[in-house]
């Protein structure tokens, strides 16, 4: 198992993305600690890892409030004896579907305020530990909207791009101290209730039904297809793992091939 004996938090790990990573985490190995706002949430997805014998702790922080986290990291150092892997999959707020001549300054700016201030806590309260053990990973997921801009699509690229320029920063950093930070930038996976909710918003923008609009984003990759749940998982798995330990400051392509690096 590519993650056996490892020790890893996912905040947001009750959602839909959190959650995928966490099952793949735990079918790895990785003795997982979920934390999130939502109780009930968390608690849906540390059943599905417990029944597939998977180790796992959930407990409720914000990842907005600092003093939580570092309450939550220490708990998990206490507990488990160190900090190996950081994943932070929280949701943003941000809204899709409208030119930016149209958004007010709040709906621009909260989403990018809440994804920095959400990355720079955790990631931060994990690598002081990582730091002081000389070894540990900190993750990020971001989307080719980081990269190439599209019409409507609000704060969301710029948050992307802020969250890999944080990692990059982190990296420089950290690295001297044997801890990586990498991103995985997706495609978008439609078996995201997110991306799907957005993507509705863009096929009714572009009058067509949402699965032609699937169809276009997909003929836009160098697979043909988009990047599901599973794969982006699976890619975590491996950056997260100790066949990865040559890779930081890096955001890895998980976009079937949209983008060409």
């Amino acid at each position: 198992m590519l993650l056996a004996n490892k020790v890893a938090v996912i905040y947001g790990g009750g959602g839909a993305v959190g959650g995928a990573v966490a099952r793949a985490f735990a079918r790895e190995g990785a003795r997982l600690f979920l934390a999130g706002r939502t109780l009930m949430h968390l608690e849906a997805v540390a059943g599905d890892v417990a029944g597939a014998g998977g180790s796992v702790d959930v407990a409720q922080v914000d990842a907005l409030d600092a003093d939580a986290v570092a309450r939550h990291a220490a708990r998990v150092v206490e507990k488990a004896g160190r900090l190996d892997v950081s994943f932070t999959l929280v949701g943003y707020g941000d809204a899709q579907g409208a030119p930016l001549l149209e958004m007010n300054r709040e709906r621009f700016v909260e989403p990018i305020s809440t994804a920095m201030q959400a990355h720079f806590i955790t990631a931060t309260a994990a690598g002081r530990y990582m730091a002081a053990a000389r070894s540990g990973v900190i993750l990020a997921l971001t989307a080719q909207a980081g990269r190439i801009p599209y019409v409507n699509t609000g704060s969301f690229g710029v948050i992307n791009a802020a969250i890999e320029g944080l990692c990059r920063q982190l990296a420089a950093e950290l690295g001297p101290h044997g801890v990586r930070v990498a991103c995985l930038r997706s495609g978008g996976s439609p078996d995201t209730p997110g991306v799907e909710e957005a993507w509705a918003r863009h096929a009714a923008n572009a009058g067509v039904r949402k699965e032609e609009w699937w169809a276009t984003m997909a003929g836009k990759t160098a697979l043909r297809r988009l990047p599901m749940l599973a794969d982006v998982a699976n890619a975590a798995v491996l950056l997260a793992s100790d066949h990865a330990t040559a890779i930081t400051a890096e955001v890895t392509n998980v976009t079937c091939g949209e983008l060409f690096d």
